[in-house]
């Protein structure tokens, strides 16, 4: 569950099968304190429905064409009413949902939410799609992030398996193995940080996580080639101090190459903003 802030009203964002759906309560509070009637006034405009219809019949192989044919026929008539939970019985609709409990409401794909957002306001539409686009880019920016992060666990096991095969003696403890991890853990730690995993936790207690969960990309990207070359390096045999010494001059050399590349991209788009006549 995601929230978006558009003209200082709260809009719940749900993932449903890999699809956004948006509440339609929240967006028909900007109109009034009855969202529930706000929604109902929607549904039983027959342009309305006619959207709602051809959405299902483009994107639902379920729904009901002859109940929303019923429902087509009966709008503008003084008496017809439709709520959504009426139209998701009848005609078995996908793109509106209802859902109860605390995070209750009228939720809709993006795409009928933002038909919705139209009708509720041409001004409050075109925000409300600067916002969610907003947070789209920032999704997009914390997937590549995990992405770089799942690379870094993904090594690590192969930094693990050469030292379970190189450095552990047979017959040790559980615990004698688990510290034996630890240090080598430390190696990359100390190369890349300057410290190990305990005098981080130590100098910053309050925070949550280790000490790569604060890693920029640069640094993850760093760890993720030192933790191969460190495997490489167990398995010829290079004692612990050498490797360390190795790896930090490794991390140096590699920290500044992506430091100058963040340079010249940052360089680049100030070069781009300036307009030719400038």
């Amino acid at each position: 569950m995601a929230k978006i802030n558009v003209q200082q009203t709260d809009v719940t964002i749900l993932k449903i099968n890999e699809d956004d759906y948006i509440s339609l309560t929240d967006i028909a509070k900007v109109k009034s304190d009855d969202p529930t009637a706000v929604i109902a006034n929607w549904m039983r405009n027959r342009n309305t429905i006619e959207y709602l219809g051809i959405w299902e019949t483009l994107y639902n192989p379920g729904f009901k064409p002859l109940e929303f044919e019923g429902f087509r026929t009966e709008a503008g008539l003084n008496a017809f009413t439709l709520s959504p939970q009426k139209w998701i019985d009848a005609t078995n609709a996908k793109g509106i949902i209802s859902k109860s409990g605390r995070y209750g409401g009228t939720f809709a794909h993006k795409d009928i939410a933002f038909k919705f957002a139209a009708w509720i306001s041409i001004e409050f539409e075109l925000y409300f799609i600067k916002e969610f686009q907003r947070l789209k880019e920032e999704e997009q920016k914390q997937l590549g992030w995990t992405a770089k992060r799942e690379l870094a666990k993904i090594n690590y096991h192969i930094h693990t398996d050469a030292i379970k095969q190189n450095l552990i003696p047979t017959e040790l403890t559980r615990e004698q193995i688990n510290h034996v991890y630890a240090g080598e853990a430390d190696v990359l730690n100390m190369a890349m940080f300057g410290m190990t995993a305990k005098q981080w936790r130590d100098a910053n207690p309050n925070l949550k996580g280790n000490i790569r969960d604060y890693a920029g990309i640069n640094e993850l990207i760093c760890l993720s080639n030192m933790e191969n070359l460190n495997a490489v390096f167990i398995n010829q045999n290079m004692p612990q101090n050498e490797r360390l010494a190795r790896l930090n001059q490794i991390a140096i050399q590699q920290m500044k190459v992506l430091q100058e590349v963040d340079n010249r991209k940052l360089l680049k788009g100030k070069n781009d903003e300036i307009s030719p006549s400038s």
